[in-house]
Formats: C-alpha cells, sequence, structure tokens
C-alpha cells in the first residue's frame, strides 16, 4: 500500500495534477502532505495553507447554516419553502421522467425545507441526463465552477420556477440544484446575505480564516490555478488567482461556491466530530449534527443515484456511507467530492477526517483515481476502482 506522500507525489510527478494538499487528522494527531505547485509554471511550492476552489465541499457548510436557523426557530424541516421562496409555490412536475416538458402535472405537495436538504426537491441531475427535463435544467443549472456567468438569485429563481420538476418533492434524490437552493433559502430567512451569514455564523467563530467567496488580492499568492484535463491528461488551464475569484460574483452558490484551505476545512469538520462544538462554542446541536451525517434515502432511492453516489446515502450536504463496498466505505462515513478536484470526509467512528485538495477539474461524476488512491491510502486497504460515469459535454459536473 502506498503512503499518502507517495500517492500524491506519484500524481504529481506523472503530470495529472499540478500539485496537492493532502491532510488526515486523527483526534489531535494531524498529518500534512503537500507536492508540486501552486500552477503548472511552478510558480511558488505548494502550501499546507495553499487556497482552492473547494466546489461541492461547500455544500456541508451551506446545510449547517440551515440547520441553525432550523434551531433559531426562523425556519422549520417540515415548513414549506413558498414562505421564504414564493417563486417556487405552484410547481409542475412532469407526468413520467421521460415525458416532454410540456406535458406536467401539479406537484403532488408543496417543497420542504428537509426536501431542500436531503436534495429531494425534484430538481436536479439524476443518472440519466438525456430525459427532456434534465436539457431543460442544464440551461439554468450551468456549472457552478463558473459562477461570474450565474445571473443573481431572484432572477436564477425566477428561471429555475420555470423549468419542470423531474419528481415530486420528496421522491427522488438528485444532485445539485438544492444545495443552492439551500443558499438562497439562508440569505432571505436570515435577511443577510449567504457570504455575511457564512463568515458570521461559520468561519469566524471556528477560525476558518480563509474561506470566503472571493479571494483578496493579499492572499492571491497562495490561490492555485485551476485546469481541467485535456483529451491526454494533462491539465488546461481553466482560471487564475486573478481570474473569477478576485471579485464576488452575484450569485452566492450554497452549492459550490467558497474557496478554502485544508485547516479551514479541518476545523469545520472537527466541529461535526465534536457533536456541533468548538471551542467552548457549540454552534450546532447534536441532533443538528446527526440529521446531516445520517443517511435519509431509501434503498429504492439510492438504487436510482448510483452515478453519483455509487450505492451510498446521502445525509444533509453530503454522501453518508452505508455498504462497505470499498475499503474507505465504512458505514457513517460522511462528507462529498468537489468538481474542481477536491474530497473532503469525516469518520465518526474512529474520528478521522480525510481532505484532498487538488486543483484539476473532474471529467464527469465518477471520483478521479487519484481521489480513490488517496482514500485507499486513508483506510490502509486496497481495491480496483470501479470504472463508470458519463463521458461527454453533456455530462452533469458535481459543482
Amino acid at each position: 500500500m502506498n503512503t499518502l506522500r507517495e500517492t500524491l507525489h506519484r500524481y504529481v510527478d506523472e503530470g495529472t495534477v499540478p500539485g496537492a494538499v493532502g491532510l488526515v487528522s486523527h483526534g489531535d494527531a494531524v498529518e500534512v502532505v503537500t507536492a508540486g505547485s501552486l500552477d503548472t509554471g511552478g510558480t511558488a511550492p505548494m502550501a499546507r495553507d495553499s487556497l482552492f476552489r473547494i466546489a461541492s465541499l461547500t455544500k456541508p457548510v451551506t446545510a449547517a447554516a440551515v440547520l441553525m436557523l432550523v434551531e433559531e426557530g426562523r425556519l422549520a424541516l417540515d415548513a414549506p419553502v413558498e414562505r421564504w421562496l414564493p417563486e417556487l409555490a405552484k410547481p409542475n412536475v412532469v407526468r413520467t421522467p421521460d415525458a416532454p416538458v410540456e406535458d406536467v402535472v401539479p406537484a403532488a405537495r408543496p417543497i420542504t425545507v428537509e426536501d431542500l436538504l436531503s436534495s429531494r426537491t425534484g430538481w436536479g441531475f439524476p443518472d440519466d441526463f438525456s430525459l427532456p427535463a434534465v436539457r431543460a435544467l442544464f440551461t439554468v443549472q450551468k456549472d457552478g465552477r463558473a459562477l461570474q456567468d450565474w445571473p443573481d438569485a431572484d432572477t436564477w429563481l425566477a428561471l429555475l420556477a420555470r423549468v419542470p420538476m423531474l419528481h415530486h418533492p420528496g421522491d427522488a434524490w438528485l444532485y445539485g440544484t438544492s444545495s443552492d437552493l439551500q443558499g438562497i433559502l439562508v440569505a432571505r430567512a436570515s435577511g443577510r446575505t449567504l457570504p455575511d451569514f457564512l463568515a458570521e455564523r461559520v468561519f469566524e467563530p471556528l477560525g476558518m480564516k480563509d474561506t470566503a467567496f472571493e479571494v483578496p488580492e493579499a492572499k492571491r499568492h497562495r490561490f492555485t490555478s485551476s485546469y481541467t484535463p485535456s483529451p491526454d491528461g494533462t491539465p488546461e488551464p481553466a482560471d487564475t488567482p486573478d481570474g473569477l475569484w478576485s471579485r464576488r460574483p452575484r450569485f452566492h452558490s450554497g452549492g459550490g461556491g467558497l474557496v478554502s484551505t485544508a485547516d479551514d476545512w479541518l476545523a469545520f469538520a472537527r466541529m461535526l466530530l465534536n457533536g456541533g462544538e468548538a471551542g467552548g462554542r457549540r454552534l450546532l446541536t447534536r441532533t443538528s449534527v446527526g440529521r446531516m451525517t445520517t443517511n435519509h434515502l431509501t434503498a429504492e432511492q439510492r438504487a436510482r443515484a448510483t452515478l453519483f453516489l455509487e450505492g451510498q446515502g446521502w445525509g444533509y450536504g453530503g454522501q453518508v456511507d452505508v455498504t462497505p463496498a470499498d475499503p474507505w466505505n465504512v458505514p457513517g462515513r460522511y462528507g462529498w467530492v468537489g468538481g474542481t478536484g477536491t474530497t473532503a470526509h469525516i469518520v465518526p467512528a474512529t474520528g478521522t477526517v480525510a481532505i484532498l485538495l487538488t486543483q484539476v477539474a473532474m471529467e464527469n461524476p465518477t471520483p478521479t483515481p487519484l481521489m480513490r488512491d488517496f482514500w485507499r491510502s486513508v483506510a490502509g486497504g486496497s481495491s480496483t476502482p470501479r470504472p463508470g460515469g458519463l463521458l461527454g459535454e453533456q455530462a452533469a459536473q458535481p459543482e
């Protein structure tokens, strides 16, 4: 079995990624391995405090924010979201998943806050991207790694409301859209912008000093460039430190808008492992943390989401492992992957936190070989990576 250091340096030496930061924590013991550079030009060596676009590792943070408002009584899990998101008061649903977008019926019941948290809203990406309602969603739920192209939240929500849902609320797990709806919900229910709410209620209490929706000039010397894989596997430039994240976007994506560091996400992860408490301050109740990290999907719902979940479950904002399909799939393991090449998980049973940050994007929803080898090195086991994923221009990306 390769060690964490051997794994990261092998992928950097092969040219798969310009650099990487891997962090594994067991209680107070923390191992951090850095490899490579901030960019393909070798401008500066990768460092423990290097900044990355963490993409969908934003999702658990947004779910935690929603639960804070639930605990305060501003939201309720069983409350219809139309009180705060009136644009979604009367959604339509395609009669069958493969029906034309014109063949719709009214939703069987209102969308609730819990539907958003469990990603069973009715909007989002299934395993089959060819369905008419999914193609219509692609015109609104665009690549979450290029948020400067998105309109403001009010405009986006109005556009989404015109797209028929693929399933009735609560019936199916669908990827992506629910987390962005959560971000808008937090802003409207709190009367704050999502960046301001997260800064005050999550980042400041946890000491997450580098996590935000933009990177100020003073920190850009630590900010990695981002890339996409070319056909031959070498990284192609996608964004620079002075590019898209040099200013706050119009749309504050609860699904994938944050920039962060390994240690910042470690602080968030430790709060979850500690039942919602950090530094003597309680951010969430144990009940809320339990809801975040418990599977809410039925076996049937899991079976219909194999492209993204590979047989595992979903809590609030992240995957929850329920079957030991691979050495790293410990039941109760919670976390997710980001389409920019990031992954972070906690294992409550062992108190483990495992974070991998790279700057080369995923090509499709299937975790990359580097991610699987990282998980394998953390688990201390071995297995053969499962092939899969949907290739092609219509492949949905973990944001």
